[in-house]
C-alpha cells in the first residue's frame, strides 16, 4: 500500500470504520448474513480493533455461496451465533462507530447496508436508516479514476492501489482491504477529495447517482436491460 503522506491527506483518512458481510446470496431483501465484520484501521492502515461474527442464518446456505465464503449450512448451524443475536450487535457496533464521528468504510456499501437493514427489520431490531458518515471506495474510484479498463470488484481495485488481500471473500479481510483502499485513494487523490468526511459522504450520494445512470445508459444500449428498469442509484442503502 502507498505510505500515507499524513499532513497532505484528508482528516477523515487518519481513523476510518471498516465494516463487511458475507451472506447467503445477493438478494438484500431475502438473503441472510452468514459472517459479519466490523473494526477500525489507523492513519496507517494498522488495525486498532477487529470482531468478526458467524451466524447461523436460519436457512440453508445455497453450495455456491459456500463455495465463495466458506461457511456450509451445516458448520454454521453448529459454530454460528443466531442470527438476531449477530444482527443486533453488529447493528449496535456501526451505530456506535457513527456515534463517534467516525466514517464507516464499505466496499459497495448500498449492498452491506440494504441487507443488514432487512435483516434488522426480520429480526426485530431497530434499522440503521441514514447511515453516515460512510466511505464507499468502489464510488470514490470510479469518480477519481473513470476511464481506467477492467473490473471493480474489491481484489481488482486492492491490487491497483498495492494492498493486499489475502482471503479474499472473507469478512474481516475484505473490510479491512477495503478500508486501506479508502486510505490508498485519499492518498492518490488527495487534490481531488473533500477535505470533511460530511461533504466527501455528500459528494458520494452524487457521484453513486451519476454512474448508476450512466451504466443504466449503456446496459440499455446493449440490450441488457429494459430502459423501464434503470439500475436504483441509491447510496449508501437502498
Amino acid at each position: 500500500m502507498e505510505q500515507l503522506a499524513l499532513f497532505d491527506t484528508p482528516d477523515w483518512c487518519r481513523t476510518v470504520g471498516v465494516f463487511d458481510l458475507e451472506t447467503t446470496g445477493v438478494d438484500v431483501a431475502h438473503d441472510r448474513i452468514v459472517t459479519a465484520h466490523v473494526g477500525t484501521l489507523d492513519a496507517t492502515g494498522a488495525v486498532l480493533q477487529s470482531r468478526t461474527w458467524l451466524a447461523d442464518p436460519g436457512i440453508d446456505i445455497p453450495e455456491g455461496a459456500a463455495a465463495i465464503h466458506g461457511v456450509t449450512t451445516a458448520y454454521a448451524r453448529t459454530h454460528g451465533t443466531p442470527a438476531a443475536t449477530v444482527v443486533r450487535e453488529v447493528t449496535d457496533a456501526l451505530r456506535a462507530l457513527f456515534a463517534a464521528g467516525i466514517p464507516v468504510v464499505a466496499y459497495n456499501a448500498p449492498y452491506d447496508f440494504s441487507l443488514l437493514k432487512h435483516e434488522a427489520a426480520r429480526h426485530g431490531v431497530a434499522p440503521i436508516e441514514h447511515p453516515s458518515p460512510v466511505i464507499d471506495p468502489l464510488v470514490v474510484d470510479k469518480r477519481s479514476d473513470r476511464y481506467r479498463r477492467g473490473k471493480r470488484t474489491l481484489s481488482v481495485v486492492a491490487a491497483h492501489y498495492a494492498v493486499p488481500l489475502d482471503g479474499a471473500h472473507e469478512a474481516s479481510a475484505d473490510a479491512i482491504a477495503a478500508g486501506r483502499v479508502a486510505q490508498a485513494l485519499a492518498v492518490r487523490y488527495a487534490d481531488r477529495l473533500p477535505p470533511t468526511v460530511a461533504e466527501l459522504h455528500t459528494r458520494q450520494i452524487g457521484w453513486a447517482r451519476a454512474q448508476a445512470e450512466s451504466l443504466t445508459e449503456y446496459f440499455v444500449r446493449i440490450g441488457r436491460i429494459d430502459p423501464d428498469d434503470p439500475i436504483d442509484g441509491s447510496w449508501p442503502i437502498r
